[in-house]
């Protein structure tokens, strides 16, 4: 006697809570995502083999553009009221606390200190626009680098600095020269250059001695 056949059915998987999920993590990670705010000060970095993540917190920074221009900046959670305070009372500018506040809350210094109450008179967001002349540091004797450098000392009293120098890559050397000589008047020497990190060849013994370590970042910082 022949055997019956049995109709076959086609499987089928409801996908509905499935997409439900992804669409719900999906809706999680674009509201929670953190995007990097674009640079106040774009330069290009040179590259280098260091993959070492340049720190984010406690950070000052001295950036040199491609005209040697000097500048610089903090960390959102660095003393930076307390910073221009300390400038304010070394040399006398008297700055009212509204000036004050304006120069600390702002994204950058990129003036001589004599120009620091027309700076702060301007609004925020024209200062990335503005052409300013940078920190004089070129001549040995009045290298103003120097006073804002002490005054971030007082700043920091108690709290450990990251000192970070981002030069671009057709930065002029006079002017890197005149940031360390600043560095060397206040007796801080210890600072990393942010660099571009590449890609270290594979089976050489740095790109062994990172792989051993997890190392990799975007942003590099050498010693």
């Amino acid at each position: 006697m022949p055997k019956a056949k049995l109709p076959r059915k086609s499987t089928h998987i409801d996908m509905t809570a499935m997409c439900d999920v992804a669409f719900l993590l999906l809706s999680f990670f674009i509201l929670t995502t953190k995007f990097k705010p674009s640079e106040a000060l774009a330069v290009q970095t040179p590259s280098s083999v260091a993959s070492k993540v340049a720190p984010q917190k406690d950070v000052t920074q001295i950036t040199i553009d491609k005209d040697g221009k000097v500048f610089l900046s903090f960390s959102e959670d660095a003393p930076r009221k307390e910073i221009v305070e300390a400038l304010n009372a070394s040399r006398n500018l008297g700055l009212s606390e509204a000036e004050v506040t304006a120069l600390a809350t702002g994204p950058f210094i990129g003036v001589p200190i004599a120009q620091l109450k027309s700076l702060a008179a301007q609004p925020k967001e024209n200062w990335p626009k503005m052409q300013v002349p940078g920190i004089p540091v070129l001549d040995t004797i009045n290298n103003e680098l120097v006073d804002w450098m002490r005054a971030v000392k007082t700043g920091f009293t108690g709290t450990k600095m990251n000192l970070l120098v981002k030069g671009d890559n057709a930065s002029k050397y006079p002017s890197f020269k005149g940031v360390i000589d600043a560095f060397k008047k206040v007796d801080e020497m210890k600072f990393q250059m942010v660099t571009n990190p590449e890609g270290v060849e594979e089976g050489t013994e740095l790109y062994r001695e990172n792989m051993s370590r997890g190392k990799g970042g975007a942003e590099a910082a050498e010693e």
